[in-house]
Protein backbone atom coordinates (compact mmCIF):
# COMPACT_ATOMS: atom_id res chain seq x y z
CA UNK A 1 0.00 0.00 0.00
CA UNK A 2 1.46 3.31 -1.36
CA UNK A 3 1.08 5.63 1.62
CA UNK A 4 -0.13 9.56 0.26
CA UNK A 5 2.01 12.45 2.21
CA UNK A 6 -0.08 15.24 0.93
CA UNK A 7 -3.00 16.02 2.29
CA UNK A 8 -5.78 18.71 1.92
CA UNK A 9 -6.18 20.67 5.81
CA UNK A 10 -10.08 22.62 5.99
CA UNK A 11 -9.74 25.20 8.82
CA UNK A 12 -13.51 24.36 10.19
CA UNK A 13 -13.49 28.67 11.29
CA UNK A 14 -12.62 30.27 8.09
CA UNK A 15 -13.03 27.29 5.59
CA UNK A 16 -9.34 27.85 4.10
CA UNK A 17 -7.84 25.16 2.38
CA UNK A 18 -4.13 24.33 1.91
CA UNK A 19 -2.11 21.50 0.78
CA UNK A 20 0.54 20.40 2.96
CA UNK A 21 2.66 17.14 3.40
CA UNK A 22 2.27 15.45 6.18
CA UNK A 23 5.10 14.46 8.85
CA UNK A 24 5.94 10.65 8.55
CA UNK A 25 7.69 10.42 12.10
CA UNK A 26 5.10 11.69 14.41
CA UNK A 27 1.36 12.67 14.67
CA UNK A 28 0.43 16.74 14.11
CA UNK A 29 -1.56 17.99 17.10
CA UNK A 30 -1.15 21.63 16.58
CA UNK A 31 -1.82 23.20 12.98
CA UNK A 32 -2.46 27.17 12.71
CA UNK A 33 -4.44 28.27 9.91
CA UNK A 34 -2.71 30.16 7.84
CA UNK A 35 -5.66 32.53 6.77
CA UNK A 36 -7.12 33.38 9.96
CA UNK A 37 -4.48 32.07 12.40
CA UNK A 38 -6.89 29.98 14.04
CA UNK A 39 -4.89 27.22 16.04
CA UNK A 40 -6.64 24.02 15.32
CA UNK A 41 -5.90 20.59 17.94
CA UNK A 42 -7.24 17.03 16.96
CA UNK A 43 -10.93 16.54 17.26
CA UNK A 44 -11.69 13.84 20.53
CA UNK A 45 -11.43 10.80 19.54
CA UNK A 46 -8.19 11.40 16.87
CA UNK A 47 -4.98 11.53 16.67
CA UNK A 48 -4.11 14.38 14.62
CA UNK A 49 -5.44 17.37 12.86
CA UNK A 50 -5.34 15.40 9.43
CA UNK A 51 -6.90 13.04 10.93
CA UNK A 52 -9.78 15.83 12.30
CA UNK A 53 -10.19 17.97 9.33
CA UNK A 54 -7.73 16.78 6.30
CA UNK A 55 -8.73 14.70 3.12
CA UNK A 56 -6.44 12.27 4.19
CA UNK A 57 -5.24 10.55 7.08
CA UNK A 58 -1.83 10.89 8.59
CA UNK A 59 0.52 8.45 7.26
CA UNK A 60 1.10 5.92 10.47
CA UNK A 61 -2.98 5.42 10.34
CA UNK A 62 -2.84 4.57 6.52
CA UNK A 63 -0.02 2.19 7.50
CA UNK A 64 -1.77 0.53 10.59
CA UNK A 65 -5.47 1.49 10.47
CA UNK A 66 -5.30 2.14 13.91
CA UNK A 67 -2.76 4.77 15.34
CA UNK A 68 -3.00 3.22 18.98
CA UNK A 69 -0.19 0.24 17.16
CA UNK A 70 2.02 2.70 16.41
CA UNK A 71 5.14 4.75 18.40
CA UNK A 72 3.85 8.32 16.84
CA UNK A 73 1.83 9.19 19.62
CA UNK A 74 2.97 7.59 22.46
CA UNK A 75 5.22 10.59 24.81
Amino acid sequence: MKIELKSTITCPKCGYKKEEEMPTNACQFFYECTHCKTMLRPNEGDCCVYCSFATVPCPPIQENNNCGNSDCCKS
